[in-house]
């Protein structure tokens, strides 16, 4: 009698079990529901466990040395897909490192949902001193876009599609969902549960213009003496490459892309005004902006940048308040991009006339001259290298192999790179965006190899990649095919500076004759030293080919430099000096 009951009560136990769930399970088949496929994040309490189960579950847990780079990677994740990317940390300080990236995403409107483990409610409410204690919920909110807390099992298949859809309708950015470690261990019946989780649909209508505004917008345009275009990254975020081309094309108006949205059209195209920059900003009289905000980065639509000539701007955007941020858009287009161009296109018919020649040729002109005046410094083999010698030999990397992926940080090496590295397809430079933020490097890269497969290129300043650079670990425990490309001029800016005291190191300047191909080679990847363009491009094809993780120490003159890139007017200088 014994014997038979004790199988009795183990089946039914195992039937009990079958029928309850708990919230680690829930938030892992809430985000599967909804197509996540990968989350970017560090381990620990309280979210060690559920990490587990997601990769158990079948999702790719990707675990970073830092929380900020995690975030990051989730960041530009969600610009490469169009799906919110994923962050997972700790309580409190991982959150704090967290939240960094989460605030970055919003500013360059990536859609990210940043996941933090947090502290009970009950005890954080009366200030009782919990581990890792802090009210997270409250200092989230004004750094992104949306910010949710679930309490209860139940809700959270409410709560996970409340943050994909906050995050990527409309303009997107960075969602905070905040589950307290209660959460997860919260038992629910498994039937109800099932019934609780939402798939969110049409996550990011499409949101068209009005006909009247199409219309304005086509009629100052087909008035212009000296139309300009130009291209921002909310421009690639959106994928209407088809559009985007035949809007350039079919007006013939010469466009200036901004460098998340270089290779939209090649940078070779003939109406790319890229080498122009100046003349067209400033001579310009019709500017249409897809994409594109006037914010510091275009000199806020005035001043010097814009020259003289009287401007009229018309600007496509999906955020209305975007309108009128700094200059009178005197033909608004409010809707997703996709749709406007779409529209804008439709609207032009069959006859649309070309610019005026004497600016087509006029911009031309001032292109060539431009190209042809920076060729000889692209192509000296100096040694130790300058910025123009290295990039030179990189800019050739990416001609050759147009599908990597270049993601570029830094002060002069990201400014340089701008301007000397060509891109011909989209979506295939990533950099440090809106905000001008360092330490995007090794997340991006990380990201954006998981993501699309393709190898990865990133060229970085010795001070850039310090903010990230533990992160080759990352590459090589993950074995993904990214090369990285230092650019060692043994400091911030430049290696030469002197400390006028004449005790401790100047403060912009590193350890002389640093080998951080070391690094790379300390967790079982490929070091590489280069002093010379011809080694640089060598070393990089070598990487590239293989697809192991690479490092490669670029030696560069620690002359070259200038103070803070080409933003030193915006980094104050006292001009008083003490006795």
């Amino acid at each position: 009698m014994l014997e038979t009951a004790a199988p009795a009560a183990d089946a039914k136990a195992a039937d009990i079990e079958q029928k309850l769930t708990d919230g680690f399970h829930l938030v892992v088949e809430a985000l599967t529901l909804n197509g996540v496929k990968t989350i970017y994040g560090v381990p620990g309490i309280p979210i060690t466990d559920f990490g587990r189960l997601a990769q158990a579950a079948g999702l790719r847990v990707i675990s970073f040395r830092h929380e900020q780079h995690a975030g990051n990677a989730a960041a530009i994740a969600g610009y490469l897909t169009k799906r919110p990317g994923i962050c997972l940390t700790v309580s409190a300080p991982g959150f704090l490192n967290g939240l960094t990236a989460l605030a970055n995403a919003t500013t360059n409107c990536f859609p990210m949902i940043l996941i933090s483990g947090s502290s009970e409610r009950e005890v954080v409410d009366l200030q009782q001193g919990d581990y890792e204690e802090m009210d997270q919920l409250a200092i989230a909110k004004p750094l992104c876009k949306a910010a949710f807390r679930v309490l209860h099992a139940a809700d959270i298949g409410i709560g996970v599609a409340r943050a994909i859809r906050a995050a990527v309708s409309g303009r997107p950015g960075g969602v905070y969902l905040d589950l307290p470690g209660k959460l997860f261990s919260q038992v629910m019946d498994a039937d109800a549960a099932a019934k609780s989780l939402v798939k969110v649909v049409d996550a990011a209508p499409a949101q068209r213009p009005a006909p009247a505004a199409v219309a304005r917008a086509l009629d100052l345009l087909k008035g212009a003496k000296r139309p300009l275009i130009i291209l921002g990254k909310g421009a690639a975020y959106t994928q209407a490459d088809d559009e985007i081309r035949a809007l350039v094309e079919k007006t013939g108006i010469p466009f200036l892309p901004m460098s998340m949205a270089k290779g939209l059209l090649p940078d070779t195209h003939p109406q790319c005004a890229g080498a122009a920059r100046s003349t067209v900003l400033k001579d310009s009289d019709v500017v249409m902006l897809i994409g594109a905000r006037l914010n510091w980065l275009l000199s806020h639509g005035k001043g010097k940048t814009w020259g003289d000539a009287p401007k009229k701007f018309i600007q496509i955007d999906i955020e209305p308040k975007e309108m009128d941020s700094n200059v009178e858009i005197v033909a608004p287009v409010v809707g997703d991009i996709g749709s406007c161009v779409s529209a804008l296109v439709d609207g032009m018919g069959g006859n649309w006339p070309a610019p005026p020649a004497d600016w087509i040729n006029a911009v031309k002109t001032k292109r060539e001259e431009n190209i042809a005046k920076m060729a000889p410094r692209f192509t000296n083999n100096k040694s130790p290298m300058d910025f123009h010698g290295a990039l030179g030999a990189l800019r050739t990397v990416i001609k050759e192999r147009p599908d990597a992926i270049l993601v570029n940080e830094g002060a002069n090496t990201l400014d340089l790179a701008r301007g000397a590295i060509d891109m011909y397809q989209p979506r295939k430079r990533l950099d440090v965006g809106t905000w001008g933020v360092m330490g995007i490097g090794m997340g991006f890269a990380i990201a954006a190899a998981i993501e699309t497969g393709k190898p990865v290129l990133a060229v970085e300043g010795d001070s850039a990649f310090g903010f990230s650079g533990m992160e080759v670990e990352t590459i090589c425990r993950y074995n993904l095919p990214v090369c990285v490309v230092i650019f060692n001029n043994d400091g911030i800016y430049r290696g030469t500076d002197v400390n006028s005291a004449g005790s401790d190191p100047a403060i912009t300047v590193f350890v002389k004759g640093s080998r951080y191909d070391k690094m790379m080679e300390a967790f079982g990847g490929v070091g590489v030293n280069a002093t010379t363009p011809d080694e640089l491009k060598r070393a990089v094809d070598a990487a590239m080919d293989s697809g192991k993780p690479t490092l490669i120490n670029a030696v560069i003159d620690p002359a070259a430099g200038t103070e803070s890139g080409s933003i030193g007017k915006l980094n104050p200088q006292s001009a008083v000096r003490k006795k």
